[in-house]
C-alpha cells in the first residue's frame, strides 16, 4: 500500500507573506488524513511549520503519520526552507514522540501558572517599581541583539533569528514603554537595581486572558541570590495588579536552572516547541 500526500488547495499567499497550504494524506489514492504546513511568520521564509498532522484512527499505527511528515518537508526543501519547526501540547505524546522519530529536537517549552489572590511578598530590603524611560531606553539599546544571539545559540541560522527578535519587538512594542498591556519594572535592593522583569497582557479569544513573561533578567553581578525568584514573585504581582489570574512564560530547554526555578514555583509545562534542520 503506497502513502503519499496530494494537495487539497491552492497555495495560500498571506499579505504577510507566509504561504501555507493542506494537502491530503491518501494510500492508493484515498484520503486517511490530512497534514497542513506554512512558512514561519516569525522566523521568516527559510523556516517552516508542520502546522497540523492527523491520520483517520482506522488508520493509525501503520507509519503513514511518518511518511506523511517526511512528504511535507520535502515540500518545505523545495520552498526554500532550511529549518522547520511544530509544537506539541503537552497531552499529545503521539505527537512527540513522531517528532523523535523524525529527528526532532525540543527547542523550547511554554509553561503556565495559575496565581493566588496574593503575590508572594519580597524579602526586606528588595522593592519593586515601574522601569523609568531612561532605564527602558537603556534596555531598548541591546534588547534585539540580545533576543537575536540567544536563537543563534540554539542553532537558529542568523537571518531568521535576527527576524524573529525584530519581528516581536516592533509587533508587540510599537509604543515603546507606553504601549498598553505592556508593564516593565525593576527590582531594587539597597537602592541599586538588580534585574528587571517585562510582563505583558495576552487575549486569549478563547479563554482567560493572561499575563506573560517576555523577558526577565538579573544583571550579572548580582546573579546566585535568589533575585531571579524575586523578580518571578515580582512578575506576579504586577499580573494580579492587572487583574489577570494566569501568567505564561517560554523557555529554552537547555536553560536548566531557570526550568528548575519555574518547576518550584509551581509553573507547569502547557506544550514542547520542536525543532530540526531540513
Amino acid at each position: 500500500m503506497t502513502t503519499t500526500i496530494r494537495p487539497a488547495e491552492p497555495v495560500q499567499q498571506g499579505a504577510d507573506g507566509v504561504r501555507a497550504r493542506t494537502y491530503d494524506v491518501c494510500d492508493n489514492g484515498r484520503p486517511v488524513g490530512a497534514v497542513a504546513i506554512s512558512t514561519d511568520p516569525a522566523f521568516g521564509a527559510s523556516a517552516g511549520v508542520l502546522q497540523s498532522l492527523g491520520i483517520d484512527e482506522a488508520h493509525r499505527r501503520r507509519g503513514r503519520g511518518t511518511i506523511a511528515a517526511l512528504a511535507a518537508e520535502e515540500v518545505l526543501r523545495g520552498w526554500g526552507c532550511t529549518q522547520v519547526r511544530l509544537v506539541a501540547p503537552v497531552d499529545n505524546h503521539a505527537a512527540r514522540a513522531l517528532a523523535a522519530v523524525l529527528g526532532y529536537t525540543e527547542r523550547s517549552r511554554n509553561m503556565l501558572k495559575a496565581l493566588r489572590r496574593t503575590a508572594p511578598a519580597l524579602a526586606a530590603g528588595l522593592t519593586g517599581r515601574p522601569m523609568t524611560e531612561q532605564e527602558y531606553a537603556a534596555w531598548e539599546a541591546t534588547s534585539v541583539d540580545t533576543y537575536t544571539q540567544e536563537w543563534v545559540e540554539r542553532g537558529v541560522p542568523e537571518e531568521q533569528a535576527r527576524r524573529k527578535s525584530e519581528t516581536d519587538h516592533a509587533t508587540n512594542l510599537p509604543d515603546g514603554l507606553a504601549t498598553p498591556g505592556m508593564y516593565f519594572h525593576v527590582l531594587v535592593h539597597d537602592g541599586a537595581v538588580v534585574g528587571y522583569v517585562w510582563v505583558a497582557r495576552r487575549d486569549v479569544p478563547d479563554g482567560d486572558d493572561l499575563g506573560y513573561v517576555f523577558d526577565v533578567e538579573v544583571r550579572e553581578e548580582y546573579r546566585g541570590r535568589g533575585y531571579g525568584r524575586a523578580l518571578m514573585h515580582l512578575a506576579e504581582a504586577v499580573t494580579l495588579d492587572a487583574g489577570l489570574g494566569l501568567l505564561g512564560l517560554h523557555v529554552f530547554a537547555d536553560n536548566t536552572p531557570a526550568l528548575r526555578l519555574y518547576e518550584s514555583l509551581g509553573y507547569e509545562v502547557t506544550q514542547y516547541n520542536l525543532a530540526k534542520a531540513l
